[in-house]
């Protein structure tokens, strides 16, 4: 392996030796336990996002992207999962507002706990790594400005799965039942 691969791995490793579990098993439950759950990021956050919304269709969770013709109004009992990794993002904000309005709860995944959108979040999941927000300095992965967050995203997103499938008693082969067929 060169060690540009390596040293990513490394980078990746180190995001996941913080990452609090007992956070991502609350996210977990929060998700398990809503009826409805909208979802959307920005950018290659976003990209992600859709990611984990197609994971959670495939274990039969009533799930769609925000933005999506079919995208349900959601309210009382629902959740939006949202992604902000530097902390802020105007439409992740504005979408927040909208869905505390209806009655949702929101759960925020972001590298920034401490910032503005981690206010009107009922749950915010820390994922410490590096975004655009902070990729200046000595202390920067050798992935470009936003990649370790995105990355870990992934990683962090398909772990959650694999705990929502124990969680909810799905096996592999109903979630394999709910993949499309129109490939």
């Amino acid at each position: 392996m060169t060690t540009l691969y390596r040293d990513a791995i490394t980078d990746l490793e180190r995001v996941f030796e913080r990452l609090d579990d007992a956070e991502v098993d609350c996210a977990v439950r929060k998700i398990a336990a809503a009826k409805r759950i909208a979802l959307y990021g920005v950018g290659r956050e976003g990209l992600q996002i859709k990611g984990l919304c197609m994971r959670l269709f495939h274990l039969g969770c009533r799930a769609a992207m925000v933005g999506d013709m079919t995208t349900p109004p959601i309210g009382q009992g629902d959740l939006l999962i949202v992604s902000a990794g530097p902390g802020f993002f105007a439409t992740v904000e504005a979408l927040m507002g909208v869905a505390k309005a209806a009655g949702a709860e929101i759960l925020l995944i972001t590298a920034q706990p401490d910032g503005r959108c981690a206010r009107a979040a009922d749950l915010v999941l820390t994922l410490p790594a590096q975004t655009m927000a902070n990729d200046h300095g000595a202390a920067t992965s050798v992935l470009p400005m936003g990649s370790l967050y995105e990355g870990a995203q992934f990683v962090l997103f398909e772990v959650m799965i694999l705990k929502l499938r124990t969680y909810l008693d799905i096996s592999p082969e109903a979630m394999r039942a709910n993949h499309t067929n129109l490939e």
